[in-house]
């Protein structure tokens, strides 16, 4: 499982695949759909789209002559549920970390 939650993550890393996948969110698009607000080529395009489908982010099919994309609702669910298991965690005070820091560091609090 990690190494295909290496491989989401390093999807979500770029900008404009993050955006690919919001315009999926409302319905599926031909590949020049997807290409057209974006000011880079086809081919960059379409690389952006092979590495969302090595992800099991998309799913691209062809009908007829035109290549589709399509975002797969459940391909983040394992990312999400990482994710989620952080936050079982309690939030870090940030005024009892600084106390303990200079307890154990022995340094008095430098004046602002």
């Amino acid at each position: 499982m990690a190494a295909s939650l290496d491989i989401v993550f390093a999807a979500l890393a770029d900008p404009t695949r993050r955006e690919i996948l919001r315009m999926l969110l409302e319905d599926d698009m031909a590949v020049t759909d997807v290409a057209h607000p974006f000011e880079m080529s086809l081919a960059a395009i379409s690389k952006h789209l092979a590495i969302l489908a090595t992800a099991g982010l998309i799913v691209q099919e062809k009908r007829g002559r035109v290549k589709w994309c399509k975002l797969d609702p459940d391909a983040l669910k394992p990312a999400s549920v990482w994710m989620q298991s952080f936050g079982q965690f309690e939030p870090v005070n940030l005024d009892d970390f600084e106390a303990f820091l200079e307890r154990e560091l022995g340094s008095a609090p430098t004046p602002e």
